[in-house]
Parts: C-alpha cells; structure tokens; sequence
C-alpha cells in the first residue's frame, strides 16, 4: 500500500451541486482519476490495483466549508460553528484500474459514495477559538476542527460515524466494498 497525496486543484463550483454530499463525492472523484493517470505507467502497462479518493466537507446552514485559507478564515469558521449543529461528508472514490482491458473494452471500475454525519459543538469562548488557530490544528482541516485532536474538545455530540467526521468513513467503506464483491464486480 501506497499513500499517493492528489495534485487535484480543488476548485469545483459548489454552487452546481445539489448537495454538500455530491459536492465531496465529485471532488473525491477528480483526486481518485488525477492519482490513477498519474500512477499510471505505460512503459510495462503497470497500474494500481485500486486508487481510493477521498474529500472530506462541513456543511452549515447549506454553506460549505473546506479547509481555512488562513487563521482569520479558520477563526471566522469556528465562531459560526460555536453553539450550533452542522453536518459532515465524505465523498469517496474507487477506481480498479487493474478491471481494466481495453482489448475487450472494458473500462476501470468506478464507484463513488458519500457518508453523513451530524456534530454539535457546545458554546465556545473566543480565547478557546484564538488558542486552538494558533496550536496551528484546524489549518488543513475541513471546517477548521480536527474532531481527533485538540478540536473534539468543542464537540457535544455526534451522530453517525465518528470516523467519517476524521475523514473516512472506515464501516461504510467497507460495506461498499463487500456489496461489490457480492455483485461479482470484484475478485478478491
């Protein structure tokens, strides 16, 4: 196993998605595909057995927000977190492009999901927010939290999975892997 870190540039117009969800699931796509052409070597045809491209999203009041630009941004984020519940997504993406044969035409396998998860943050003081942007945590996290860090500390609940507001929905991951095998869609 290989962790490959997607060059996709990250600029899909949310505003042309319906929801929070295909929004991360479409992004979890173009990583997927940018790290599969790129592992891809055509001198001895050699390819991933699998690529798994994942974009994790918080969405408030049908806002989203991804990771801060800069401390202002990921202050600014938690502030309208603060005392509030707001839900989390994770797109994922398979791509097999071992599936593939193009002398029988037949193209990788892809399958692409996303996960929900609510999370409600308790109320936070201001102090709390401007210590934890400058711990320097919440700067690559999707809504400026990390809910396995320093940053669960301002979590009340959740409901869903926990691993989902981490950034992968590990069960459902699985899940969606066995339902293609039952398919027949995988030899494993």
């Amino acid at each position: 196993m290989e962790i490959i870190p997607s060059t996709f540039d990250e600029t899909l117009n949310k505003s042309s998605f319906s929801s929070a969800g295909e929004y991360a699931a479409e992004t979890a796509l173009h990583k997927a595909i940018e790290v599969s052409r790129r592992t891809y070597r055509a001198s001895d045809q050699t390819q991933a057995d699998i690529v798994i491209g994942a974009d994790t999203v918080v969405e408030l009041e049908g806002m989203i927000l991804e990771k801060p630009t800069d401390e202002d941004d990921a202050a600014h984020m938690l502030f309208k977190l603060s005392g509030r519940q707001h839900r989390v997504f994770t797109g994922v993406s398979l791509i097999f492009p071992s599936a593939c044969d193009p002398v029988l035409g037949k193209t990788p396998l892809v399958h692409t999901f996303w996960e929900e998860t609510s999370v409600d943050f308790g109320e936070l003081k201001k102090e709390a927010i401007e210590a934890y942007v400058r711990s320097g945590e919440p700067m690559d996290k999707a809504g400026a939290y990390g809910i396995q860090g320093i940053g669960g500390s301002f979590v009340k609940s959740v409901t869903g999975c926990f691993y989902n507001v981490v950034g992968f929905p590990l069960y459902r991951f699985s899940v969606e892997l066995d339902k293609l095998i039952a398919k027949g869609a995988l030899c494993l």
